[in-house]
């Protein structure tokens, strides 16, 4: 006589082997054992995580300065027409220079009124005139020129300086420099871990950058530029990167 089954019932698990289960009263061929196949989870290989930090250090060659000038008269426009004149004589001076002027662009002009204390007011503030200010933002891709160009500028009438800081012109090839040196470093603590750990390093699972930075110059030497310039020190600029990194152990 033909033998009759009923049809198994198929339960796929994800991550896990395939499960077969003959539903209940099911029949199974004469002679043939009990049959079920066993799921198992597949386990994660061992791995490990480290960070790794390069930087490189070297000296910067071009300058931002942010210099202008600020008046301050009775009538607002006698306050800006004296403002302007000297950024006008600034802008040309800067022209002679040779100072291309992609690297000049004005960065704040403003406007404000003045208060000041009267005595015959009994000491409260009235409005006494107007504060006129220009600031020049300037990039100078020679820094040995830096003392010479604001001695010159304020010779022209600037009487404000907003700061100066250094940086490089072309700076990927630093920044690639620094992204290898962050890995270098990430696999060197991967390798010390594992020999410690009594494992073998694998091979990498995942990289990833996790940060890029351009720290503040480091002052290493004051030195003026000529004997009556305004003495600046350049220093250094750090480029810094840092990476994450995974890692399986064998």
């Amino acid at each position: 006589m033909r033998q009759m089954f009923k049809p198994l019932m198929v339960t796929a698990w994800a991550g896990a082997a395939l499960l077969l289960v003959p539903l209940a009263g099911a029949g199974l061929p004469q002679g043939a054992g009990p049959y079920a196949a066993q799921a198992q989870s597949a386990e994660a290989p061992p791995q490990i995580s480290v960070s790794g930090t390069g930087r490189v250090d070297l000296a910067p060659d071009m300058a931002t300065v942010r210099i202008g000038v600020t008046h301050q008269d009775e009538d607002a426009a006698a306050a800006l027409q004296q403002t302007s004149d000297a950024v006008a004589a600034m802008l040309a001076r800067l022209t002679e220079l040779g100072i291309a002027p992609r690297d000049v662009q004005t960065a704040g002009l403003s406007l404000n009124p003045v208060w000041r204390d009267r005595p015959e007011q009994q000491g409260q503030p009235m409005p006494w005139g107007f504060e006129a200010s220009n600031v020049v933002s300037l990039r100078l891709r020679d820094i040995a020129a830096l003392g010479e160009v604001l001695d010159a500028l304020v010779a022209d009438g600037a009487n404000r300086l907003d700061g100066v800081s250094f940086g490089l012109q072309d700076p990927e090839a630093s920044m690639d420099e620094a992204r290898r040196l962050a890995v270098a470093d990430a696999r060197r603590k991967a390798t010390l871990f594992a020999e410690a750990a009594g494992v073998a390093l694998g091979q990498v699972i995942d990289l990833t950058e996790t940060g890029m930075a351009t720290p503040r110059p480091q002052m290493m030497e004051m030195a003026a530029m000529r004997a009556d310039s305004v003495p600046v020190a350049a220093g250094e600029v750090g480029i810094t990167a840092s990476v994450q990194m995974t890692f399986a152990l064998e």
